[in-house]
């Protein structure tokens, strides 16, 4: 067997044992702890908070362009997901506006 596929064969298990870890942990017959609960629910927007500052850290409004390209892109986003609630459209639209805008100005 090659390197790659072995590998790839390691990264495939370790993916799918923890996708399943949950449920292995914690059967149907068990309550599921409370610090797992919370978890499920803050976690979404931690990631997202923490990806969104990442993602902006880099922006240089003492020049040109001010980051308008990263603004107006946000706008977007924001303003997509307020209008729709899809998340899957305001990450599609916000990237569309900023590809546009980089090429554009």
């Amino acid at each position: 067997m090659s390197r790659a596929a072995l590998l790839i064969a390691i990264m495939s298990v370790t993916t799918v044992l923890l996708r399943f870890l949950p449920f292995l942990l914690f059967s149907a017959e068990e309550k599921t702890p409370a610090f797992i609960l919370y978890l499920g629910k803050v976690l979404p927007q931690a990631v997202i908070g923490m990806l969104v500052v990442y993602c902006l850290k880099d922006i240089s409004l003492s020049s040109a362009p001010y980051g308008a390209h990263e603004i107006l892109a946000v706008i977007a986003v924001v303003l997509l997901q307020r209008y729709k609630r899809n998340a899957i459209l305001s990450i599609l639209g916000g990237t569309a506006v900023y590809m546009i805008l980089i090429q554009l100005l």
